[in-house]
């Protein structure tokens, strides 16, 4: 697997995200939302740790301990929203909302690292956000489905923090390897949704355990060739690649919950994409002509 090209690879981890979210909606229906987070984080860091240590136990400094620490509250928190949304959202409707989140990047680099906010971005954003809109169309009545709107608003906030978390993936997947970033990735948000969890939730249902599992070996498995991929090759030459998650979202669903997306969900990720997609090519234009504007 490690000569594969890195679009394969990711293709593969989007198939396995697109299974581990199914798998978090079926758990979400029986158990509490934050049980569910911290049992994707625990099975996930049990299943990361063996393939860390299969890898031969690459040193970890005190400096990736800081780093994924700061990256664990990101991945917690946009975990529990996501985790939730997809417990009042259909499958599909929950995954293409959160294609919304590369044109969040921009703002969110604006906020933090002061970069300039570029014409192309904004645009795109408003595209995309008309995408949302397009999306929402044809909803069920909130005497039919209560919470639906709420599942909108936490699907669009766990996009702006994944936002953040993969500027953050690129970085450490470059500097530490995916056996550390898989292990990180999954330890840190374990240890902070611990206290929450024991708080708040009950224990879950014994015949759920399987699936707990399941739901762990499958994370380690996407976070393992995310971090693969993300380390051979530059974020905007993969981000096409996520959009493929609509796919299997929509076969999986309909599989397994009897889930039939309404049309105007594929008229929003439509919009949505094609921002996407612009704004990713737009970057690679900009990064071609760097060599020209700065001789």
């Amino acid at each position: 697997m490690f000569g594969w090209p890195p679009a394969l690879v990711l293709t593969l981890a989007i198939v396995a995200g697109a299974s581990m979210d199914a798998t978090i909606k079926f758990l979400t229906e029986t158990n509490h939302v934050l049980l569910v987070a911290f049992g994707r984080y625990l099975f996930g860091a049990i299943f990361s740790f063996a393939i860390y240590w299969r890898a031969g136990r690459p040193a970890i400094s005190a400096e990736m301990w800081r780093a994924h620490g700061l990256r664990g509250f990101v991945i917690a928190t946009c975990a529990v929203t996501f985790f939730w949304a997809l417990s009042v959202l259909p499958l599909a409707e929950a995954v293409t909302l959160s294609f919304i989140y590369p044109l969040l990047a921009p703002f969110v680099a604006a906020l933090i690292l002061k970069e300039r906010i570029r014409l192309t971005s904004v645009i795109c954003a408003a595209i995309g956000f008309a995408g949302v809109i397009v999306a929402m169309q044809g909803a069920p009545s909130e005497a039919e489905s209560p919470q639906h709107d709420l599942g909108v608003i936490a699907v669009l906030v766990s996009a702006a923090f994944f936002s953040i978390a993969m500027v953050l993936l690129r970085e450490r997947a470059q500097k530490d390897g995916a056996p550390i970033v898989g292990l990180m990735t999954s330890l840190f948000p374990g240890l902070i949704l611990l206290i929450p969890t024991i708080a708040f939730a009950t224990p879950p249902a014994m015949e759920t355990w399987p699936y707990f599992l399941l739901l762990g070996a499958l994370a380690a498995v996407f976070m393992y060739l995310m971090a693969r991929a993300y380390a051979r090759a530059e974020a905007q030459q993969l981000a096409p690649i996520h959009y493929t998650e609509l796919i299997w979202a929509t076969l999986i669903g309909f599989l397994i919950f009897q889930e039939v997306p309404r049309v105007e969900i594929y008229a929003g990720a439509t919009l949505i994409v094609a921002a996407c997609l612009w704004a990713a090519w737009d970057e690679r234009r900009l990064t071609a002509l760097k060599p020209e504007l700065h001789p």
